[in-house]
């Protein structure tokens, strides 16, 4: 069983004081379920994105599963590393799908926990998940240490042809933050510019844009597998529906990270 890392950190490690927090990201949303395939969602400590994550969260809809694209912050395990391991947070179990985990047997794609053992970027979402959904839904992490634009595409439509011969509902998710450690003004200008791209749905101007501004948003290869997942089951339009950075929170804007909730539909 994969075991919570980051519970006490980038969340509450008590399951009431994690609802407590969850309840207040949810705070100024409606819930709204919307027929989304994918979406982007940051993945710091809640008190700094958990309320721009939960706009994104209150209108992607009920699924069989969560396909969960995120970078590999720490450098263990393989390079594309899939989980199929059961996952556990605060809140509850969450077990994994296994039979679209088959389905991508002999890809691109390995079996490989070790890359999961110590990254938050997929566990901070799951207690969302959990908030919106109980425990009613399984989940297939997928930790991207490479992000090449060609890794990424391919990773996308091979997610895509599994989630199609599987039939059952499922939901993309790409976990990323965006500018890291720039001023604010620098931050919103060179994000807007690269969430563009994204909006547009574009991922070869979207790899343009990244390295024109060397933009250090984190969670490109996750973007854009996500973007080619969902345009591969027929998505063709996306949404900003929240931007904002770290110093929203701290008032301190010389060095922020941004954060942003986009939907594709």
């Amino acid at each position: 069983m994969r075991q919570t890392t980051v519970a006490g950190q980038f969340y509450p490690l008590s399951p009431k004081a994690l609802k407590k927090e969850l309840n207040r990201c949810f705070r100024d949303v409606t819930i709204e379920e919307r027929s989304i395939l994918g979406a982007v969602v940051p993945h710091a400590g809640y008190i700094y994105s958990g309320e721009i994550a939960a706009h994104a969260y209150s209108q992607i809809p009920m699924a069989d599963t969560y396909v969960l694209f995120g970078p590999n912050h720490t450098g263990y395990g393989s390079a594309v590393a899939m989980s199929q391991d059961t996952w556990t947070t605060p809140l509850g179990v969450v077990e994994t799908d296994r039979e679209i985990g088959k389905l991508l047997s002999g890809t691109i794609i390995d079996f490989d926990e070790l890359a999961h053992h110590f990254e938050h970027s997929i566990e901070v979402q799951i207690p969302f998940l959990q908030h919106r959904f109980d425990n009613d839904f399984k989940i297939l992490p997928l930790c991207m240490g490479l992000q090449d634009k060609e890794t990424a595409v391919e990773i996308g439509k091979e997610v895509a042809r599994a989630v199609r011969d599987s039939g059952k509902k499922v939901v993309f998710i790409a976990s990323s933050d965006f500018t890291h450690y720039q001023s604010d003004a620098v931050a919103r200008e060179n994000d807007h510019y690269l969430i563009e791209a994204i909006l547009d749905m574009d991922v070869p101007e979207f790899y343009r844009r990244k390295e024109e501004r060397d933009i250090s948003a984190c969670g490109f290869g996750p973007i854009a597998a996500m973007l080619t997942a969902s345009m591969e089951l027929g998505a063709d339009s996306a949404s900003m529906l929240k931007y904002g950075t770290s110093g929203d929170v701290t008032g301190d804007t010389s060095g922020v990270v941004g954060y942003a909730a986009i939907v594709v539909k």
